[in-house]
């Protein structure tokens, strides 16, 4: 029962992981629909992993800033209830911890992208928090370049 149940996830991040590379390949409009199908499979009990994976990327295909902002939240939140359901030796627990740096980077931007500064001011502060517990490999230097780079944005509105 238990493989059985990880198969069936493995199997979803596959699909994910699809449509992440739909995007990066430049088809947004295909990883959108992609997702969406997904973040209705899932549904609201789906496994928080799973969803905030999902509604992070699935905010990068959004053209309209708001709709990015209420992806990015739904990141956020699936991220914050997994953490506080899980403990501490959960499997995904250290994937969903990674997260909370991009996670409030993001919407950091999405907030200045918005014109409203202050609140980008607030997810970059727990953007630089969440980072420091990053590895310093390729992807958490990348994260604090991407918050030293919207840092300095901010500083010029």
């Amino acid at each position: 029962m238990v493989e059985q149940q990880e198969a069936s996830e493995d199997a979803v991040m596959t699909r994910i992981g699809q449509a992440i590379m739909l995007l990066h390949g430049g088809d947004r409009e295909e990883a959108r629909n992609r997702f969406g199908a997904l973040w209705s499979e899932l549904g609201a009990d789906g496994d928080a992993l799973h969803r905030c994976t999902l509604a992070h990327y699935m905010a990068d295909t959004q053209d309209d800033p708001g709709d990015e902002l209420a992806w990015d939240l739904r990141a956020l939140t699936a991220a914050e209830g997994a953490g506080g359901g899980w403990s501490a030796e959960h499997r995904d627990l250290p994937a969903v911890r990674a997260f909370y740096p991009s996670l409030h980077l993001n919407l950091a931007a999405d907030y200045l992208k918005l014109q409203r500064p202050d609140s980008a001011r607030i997810h970059l502060q727990r953007a630089r928090a969440a980072a420091e517990s990053l590895a310093d490999d390729g992807y958490g230097g990348g994260v604090r370049a991407a918050i030293d780079r919207l840092e300095r944005r901010l500083r010029e509105q």
